[in-house]
């Protein structure tokens, strides 16, 4: 099979080298734990303990609370001390976080699970995931329990595994897959099974020659295939990794699964892999801590650490040479306000950025050249979105398809008047969403009043 990508893209400095060939390490239990109810896509989950009660490992602390949401599980076996208010990075606003204090060493509580995971039907098995609140752990955090669900009428055709993780600095991935390869290859067999694909892709990058050899090992004997892609980001991005291995492309506001296709991280299979074979619900995973840390590399985790607990055990260089901390990467991380915050389902990272490696750049007009147009993913014309955007002329920049930009920040970075296109983008977006919001709930008022009246 050839190298496979897509149009447009960036080529950003890979870091990796100061991870990729770490093995994993387990970090000691933290003394407390902050479990956002917001540790998903979709509505909050709703706290079922108090302050008080005593929770083992494992043990549900916040369940769904509609189509759209997941359960949390307490990652340590201790005492619910009460419920306090962070800003959640991932949302930009305050949530609720459940605080639990350790009390001893892990005291499991296991959900259903069987060896043969064909002794579940598949309704069991999706049942099982939603039990163990698995969520997206490439960063997104959409309900897996919800994406299993195959709507009446579509169909799978391709099933991708997401193993390209483009970008910079981050090396879980890597390693999940050179570590952690039988069970991501049953994971693999679990969603095979629940939604029966024609064919099924692992996706990795040509910088990962050691996981695309033993994957490629591992796979020979199975229906399986190692699809290799060219080095580029935003390579691991849903749409842009279904358009380089499938050809096929995702419909503007539509779902992979309208395109025939469904995506799953590496990390998120294991996950599965975890809850339906032994029991495990999602209260820790692998994150990648680097950039100016004294110990870097890749690392296991209880969700709900704090970040500074985190950094603690790497050892942070010295804070007059930090530019900012982040979750995640570089081209689409979070900027933590401070490092007082928790950790939630879709920390895969956090990258700590150096002055030196992040230098100061100003602003310059635009001066039309479109590089940024030549490097959107999407097939966008950012400099002209930026203008209409500056203008407030959303309507206007929403037919130009403002609404599909990933914000993957492939313009930003490309662009030589260092323009920071994609912070207007975002800033837009969710103005137009608001707006969206505020007239829908405006229409349903004006519905319900007709129907009291």
């Amino acid at each position: 099979m050839p190298i496979l990508t897509f149009k447009g893209g960036v080529h950003p400095p890979e870091k990796k080298h100061f991870t990729k060939d770490k093995p994993f390490e387990k970090l000691p239990l933290p003394d407390f734990v902050y479990l956002f109810t917001t540790n998903h896509l979709g509505a909050p989950a709703k706290p079922i303990v108090k302050e008080g009660d005593q929770v083992k490992t494992g043990q549900l602390v916040a369940e769904t609370a509609g189509n759209i949401s997941a359960n949390i599980h307490s990652s340590v076996t201790g005492e619910v001390v009460g419920i306090e208010s962070f800003i959640n990075a991932s949302t930009g606003r305050k949530n609720n976080a459940i605080v639990i204090k350790r009390t001893s060493e892990d005291i499991w509580e296991y959900i259903e699970h069987d060896e043969n995971f064909k002794n579940f039907s598949k309704e069991e098995i999706i049942n099982i995931v939603k039990k163990a609140g698995i969520v997206g752990l490439g960063g997104a955090m959409f309900p897996s329990h919800v994406k299993l669900s195959i709507p009446p009428g579509k169909k799978v055709d391709y099933l991708i595994i997401n193993g390209a993780e483009c970008e910079p600095y981050i090396t879980v991935d890597d390693m999940m897959m050179r570590t952690y390869t039988e069970e991501i290859i049953k994971g693999i067999k679990i969603i095979e099974y629940i939604v029966n694909p024609e064919k099924i892709y692992v996706g990795i990058e040509e910088n990962k020659p050691e996981a695309i050899k033993i994957m490629k090992n591992a796979l020979k004997n199975e229906n399986i295939e190692v699809a290799i892609l060219k080095t580029k980001y935003p390579q691991g991005a849903e749409k842009q990794l279904i358009k380089a291995v499938t050809k096929r492309e995702v419909p503007s506001g539509g779902l992979p699964i309208d395109a025939g296709t469904l995506v799953f991280n590496v990390s998120t299979t294991y996950a599965i892999y975890d809850a339906v074979i032994n029991g495990k619900p999602l209260v820790e995973r692998g994150i990648t801590l680097s950039g100016g840390v004294k110990k870097p590399g890749n690392y296991w985790f209880r969700i709900g650490t704090k970040v500074s607990d985190l950094l603690n055990q790497v050892e942070i260089v010295e804070e007059e040479k930090i530019d900012r901390i982040i979750y995640g990467g570089p081209m689409m991380g979070l900027p933590l306000p401070n490092i007082d915050l928790p950790t939630f389902k879709g920390n895969n990272a956090i990258t700590v950025l150096t002055k030196e490696e992040i230098p100061q750049k100003h602003e310059y007009p635009c001066i039309r050249c479109a590089s940024c147009v030549k490097a959107c993913p999407i097939g966008l014309q950012p400099y002209y979105l930026k203008k209409l955007a500056d203008a407030r002329k959303n309507d206007i920049a929403q037919e130009n398809g403002i609404m599909d930009c990933i914000e993957c920040g492939a313009c930003s970075y490309i662009c030589p008047s260092n323009i920071e296109l994609v912070k207007t983008f975002k800033t837009t977006k969710k103005v137009i969403k608001a707006i969206h919001t505020h007239f829908r709930n405006r229409s349903k008022q004006r519905l319900t009043k007709g129907k009291v009246s």
